[in-house]
């Protein structure tokens, strides 16, 4: 229950005393609160707003508490008078105190790091040690963080309230980011035995939906969702029974969630323009296909470049490369991959030797193909991919995978 309820207490208590770090200790002693008494008492037919009602007069007790309440009075007054009694009125209500706390986690005073970790804890509900199993970092560098991003937006005094105008949408693109790199670590882990971590893509695309119902008029919000849904209909089909990654030709399409497609359509009717909806539009003809044969590449890469007009970046080409080859051939695709061959931003991505060795082994280059294979299993740090590569790469001397 707390796990359920924890973002929304922070967010309540968190608009009295304009403090992440302190709102959250409080929503933990009224956890501890709840622990103490409800064996004696029994729950509560509302459990979700006896926590959020305790926490909340326990942060009035606080600010009570304080030698400068006369002057902080001012500025917690209309926070205090929207406090609920004891028996608050909807304890399903969501209001705008969720979506400050959203920015407030993702805000750029923070490092991409540090707002992954707090967006998680306080949002998500992942302990420390959830959190550094999901990253495959230490929990003392994972706690760090946390608190380091906590005493920076205290520091900084990062004011507790949703944005608007353009610094709105700056801070936006920052909450969708760290909710986009939330659920592709979870879809495709960059290290460790695992090739996908599926809690992390509920978490980010729970998170997702969450934004979208307070941000309802934010066509890009509604992109990411859409993209989200359709990546993570795909996910019980990318790995075997083993563990071992299965390709998209190779997927058992029946397998495919078509509750989340659906949803993932309905969101794509309101998204926009922007990166995640031109991503949510590709996604789109991949899940629209029955078998991989039917597979619209075209639509893909003409999509490709018109992600490489909003957002230019290599992977964005050697992507487009990809989506090129499957609807002019190998050879036109390799051209465009050969260009990237020197570009620094790649020099250690894996994907960019995996593409190539691919493309090579399609034009029959199945010696050149292997060495590409190899290398590339060098520079991944997934033992999955790592293995999978190393297949592909042992193949080229059998005739081709």
């Amino acid at each position: 229950m707390f796990r359920i309820e924890s973002a929304r207490i922070i967010a309540g208590v968190a608009r009295i005393v304009r403090d992440v770090g302190i709102a959250e200790e409080l929503a933990q002693d009224a956890l501890v609160a709840a622990l103490e008494r409800w064996p004696e008492s029994g729950v509560p037919d509302r459990p979700g707003a006896w926590l959020m009602a305790t926490a909340k007069h326990r942060a009035i007790d606080l600010v009570r508490r304080k030698e400068t309440y006369a002057r902080k009075l001012a500025e917690v007054g209309r926070a205090m008078e929207d406090v609920p009694p004891p028996e608050p009125a909807d304890a399903d209500d969501i209001d705008d105190d969720l979506l400050r706390l959203i920015f407030t986690a993702c805000h750029p005073v923070l490092s991409p790091q540090a707002r992954i970790a707090l967006t998680l804890r306080l949002l998500g509900g992942l302990t420390t040690e959830e959190i550094a199993r999901a990253f495959l970092t230490s929990e003392p560098t994972v706690a760090q963080r946390i608190v380091r991003a906590k005493r920076t937006l205290a520091k900084a005094q990062v004011p507790f309230e949703v944005p608007y105008g353009s610094e709105r949408a700056a801070r936006l693109s920052s909450v969708l980011e760290v909710i986009y790199l939330i659920f592709n670590e979870g879809y495709s882990a960059t290290a460790g035995d695992d090739l996908v971590r599926p809690a992390l893509c509920e978490d980010a695309l729970r998170l997702a939906r969450v934004l979208a119902g307070l941000t309802p008029k934010e066509p890009e919000v509604h992109g990411l969702v859409s993209l989200l849904e359709f990546q993570a209909s795909r996910i019980a089909a990318r790995t075997g029974p083993d563990g071992e990654p299965v390709l998209l030709a190779d997927q058992n399409r029946s397998k495919w969630n078509r509750m989340l497609i659906r949803r993932g359509i309905e969101a794509l009717q309101r998204a926009g323009h922007g990166p995640y909806s031109v991503q949510a539009a590709i996604a789109a003809c991949h899940a629209q296909a029955i078998r991989y044969e039917d597979t619209d590449w075209t639509t893909i890469a003409a999509l490709y470049g018109r992600l490489m007009t909003l957002t230019p970046s290599p992977v964005v080409q050697l992507n487009r490369a990809v989506a090129v080859a499957m609807s002019q051939g190998p050879e036109a695709g390799l051209q465009l991959v050969d260009a990237l061959t020197d570009e620094p931003a790649l020099k250690d991505y894996h994907l960019l030797p995996s593409v190539r060795g691919d493309l090579l082994e399609r034009l029959g280059r199945r010696e050149e193909a292997r060495a590409e294979f190899e290398r590339a299993a060098s520079l991944t740090r997934n033992a999955r991919e790592r293995e999978l590569l190393m297949e592909r790469a042992a193949s080229q001397g059998r005739g081709g995978a």
